[in-house]
Protein backbone atom coordinates (compact mmCIF):
# COMPACT_ATOMS: atom_id res chain seq x y z
CA UNK A 1 0.00 0.00 0.00
CA UNK A 2 2.77 2.67 0.98
CA UNK A 3 4.25 1.80 -2.42
CA UNK A 4 1.15 3.09 -4.21
CA UNK A 5 1.06 6.67 -2.55
CA UNK A 6 4.27 7.35 -4.01
CA UNK A 7 3.95 9.73 -6.09
CA UNK A 8 5.89 8.95 -9.54
CA UNK A 9 8.09 11.51 -10.61
CA UNK A 10 6.52 13.60 -13.71
CA UNK A 11 7.26 12.26 -17.20
CA UNK A 12 9.86 14.72 -19.33
CA UNK A 13 8.97 15.68 -22.90
CA UNK A 14 11.95 13.87 -25.00
CA UNK A 15 11.31 14.53 -28.42
CA UNK A 16 8.56 16.04 -31.02
CA UNK A 17 8.35 14.43 -34.27
CA UNK A 18 7.24 16.33 -37.60
CA UNK A 19 6.20 14.31 -40.92
CA UNK A 20 7.84 16.32 -43.94
CA UNK A 21 7.11 15.57 -47.68
CA UNK A 22 10.50 17.01 -48.47
CA UNK A 23 13.33 16.43 -45.66
CA UNK A 24 16.25 18.98 -47.05
CA UNK A 25 13.76 21.58 -47.36
CA UNK A 26 12.32 21.25 -43.61
CA UNK A 27 15.70 20.86 -42.28
CA UNK A 28 17.12 24.10 -44.14
CA UNK A 29 13.82 26.00 -43.08
CA UNK A 30 14.19 25.13 -39.08
CA UNK A 31 18.13 25.01 -39.51
CA UNK A 32 18.02 28.42 -40.96
CA UNK A 33 15.20 29.77 -39.36
CA UNK A 34 15.59 28.88 -35.72
CA UNK A 35 18.85 28.26 -35.74
CA UNK A 36 18.71 25.15 -34.11
CA UNK A 37 21.40 22.86 -34.17
CA UNK A 38 21.68 19.34 -35.78
CA UNK A 39 22.36 16.37 -33.57
CA UNK A 40 22.81 13.16 -34.34
CA UNK A 41 20.43 10.73 -35.11
CA UNK A 42 20.96 6.66 -35.16
CA UNK A 43 19.29 6.22 -38.37
CA UNK A 44 21.26 7.14 -40.86
CA UNK A 45 18.99 6.17 -43.52
CA UNK A 46 18.48 9.60 -45.09
CA UNK A 47 14.58 10.43 -43.37
CA UNK A 48 15.37 11.72 -40.40
CA UNK A 49 16.94 14.77 -38.96
CA UNK A 50 17.21 15.78 -35.22
CA UNK A 51 17.65 18.99 -34.04
CA UNK A 52 18.38 20.10 -30.25
CA UNK A 53 15.97 22.56 -28.45
CA UNK A 54 17.93 22.36 -25.33
CA UNK A 55 16.30 21.35 -21.83
CA UNK A 56 12.95 21.37 -23.73
CA UNK A 57 14.19 18.20 -25.49
CA UNK A 58 14.50 17.66 -29.70
CA UNK A 59 12.82 18.07 -32.31
CA UNK A 60 12.75 15.19 -35.52
CA UNK A 61 12.04 15.81 -38.64
CA UNK A 62 11.03 12.14 -40.33
CA UNK A 63 10.30 12.31 -44.61
CA UNK A 64 8.01 10.79 -45.41
CA UNK A 65 4.59 12.29 -45.95
CA UNK A 66 3.08 11.97 -48.98
CA UNK A 67 1.24 15.37 -49.67
CA UNK A 68 0.70 18.67 -47.47
CA UNK A 69 -2.12 18.88 -45.15
CA UNK A 70 -4.42 21.38 -43.98
CA UNK A 71 -3.26 22.10 -40.22
CA UNK A 72 -5.71 24.10 -37.79
CA UNK A 73 -3.60 26.45 -36.39
CA UNK A 74 -4.66 25.75 -32.66
CA UNK A 75 -1.80 22.73 -33.50
CA UNK A 76 1.23 24.45 -33.65
CA UNK A 77 4.75 24.39 -32.23
CA UNK A 78 6.29 27.29 -30.35
CA UNK A 79 9.18 29.06 -30.10
CA UNK A 80 10.62 32.20 -27.75
CA UNK A 81 12.80 34.40 -28.73
CA UNK A 82 14.54 37.39 -27.22
CA UNK A 83 13.22 40.17 -29.78
CA UNK A 84 10.38 39.45 -31.59
CA UNK A 85 11.19 42.44 -33.95
CA UNK A 86 14.52 41.28 -34.73
CA UNK A 87 13.00 37.97 -35.57
CA UNK A 88 10.24 39.58 -37.45
CA UNK A 89 13.17 41.05 -40.00
CA UNK A 90 14.59 37.74 -40.26
CA UNK A 91 10.86 36.29 -41.66
CA UNK A 92 10.90 38.99 -44.09
CA UNK A 93 14.47 38.76 -45.52
CA UNK A 94 13.46 35.46 -46.48
CA UNK A 95 10.27 36.24 -47.57
CA UNK A 96 8.08 34.37 -45.07
CA UNK A 97 4.88 35.77 -44.34
CA UNK A 98 3.15 35.60 -41.07
CA UNK A 99 0.47 36.64 -39.29
CA UNK A 100 -1.55 37.51 -35.66
CA UNK A 101 -3.95 34.73 -34.06
CA UNK A 102 -6.73 36.24 -35.89
CA UNK A 103 -5.03 36.10 -39.34
CA UNK A 104 -3.74 39.54 -40.14
CA UNK A 105 -0.97 39.07 -42.62
CA UNK A 106 1.78 40.50 -41.05
CA UNK A 107 0.56 41.70 -37.66
CA UNK A 108 1.50 40.84 -34.23
CA UNK A 109 -0.56 39.68 -31.52
CA UNK A 110 0.13 41.11 -28.05
CA UNK A 111 -1.27 38.76 -25.00
CA UNK A 112 -2.98 40.12 -22.28
CA UNK A 113 0.03 39.35 -20.11
CA UNK A 114 2.58 41.27 -22.90
CA UNK A 115 3.63 38.55 -24.80
CA UNK A 116 3.69 39.22 -28.03
CA UNK A 117 3.24 36.25 -30.62
CA UNK A 118 3.30 35.67 -34.22
CA UNK A 119 2.27 32.92 -36.66
CA UNK A 120 3.70 31.47 -39.98
CA UNK A 121 3.83 28.24 -41.43
CA UNK A 122 6.73 25.55 -41.96
CA UNK A 123 7.39 24.51 -46.04
CA UNK A 124 4.68 21.52 -45.33
CA UNK A 125 2.01 23.31 -43.77
CA UNK A 126 2.39 22.85 -40.03
CA UNK A 127 1.43 26.19 -38.01
CA UNK A 128 4.83 27.55 -35.92
CA UNK A 129 4.29 30.10 -33.07
CA UNK A 130 7.20 32.64 -31.99
CA UNK A 131 6.77 34.93 -29.27
CA UNK A 132 9.20 36.66 -27.29
CA UNK A 133 8.07 35.07 -24.08
CA UNK A 134 9.03 36.94 -20.97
Amino acid sequence: MAQEDKKQPAAVLNHIAVYVTDLKLATDFYESVFNLPQIPEPFHDGKHTWFSLGSAGQLHLIQGAKSKEIHDKNEHLCFSVTSIDDFIIKLKTKNIAFENWPGAEGAVTLRIDGVKQIYFRDPDGHWLEVNNDR
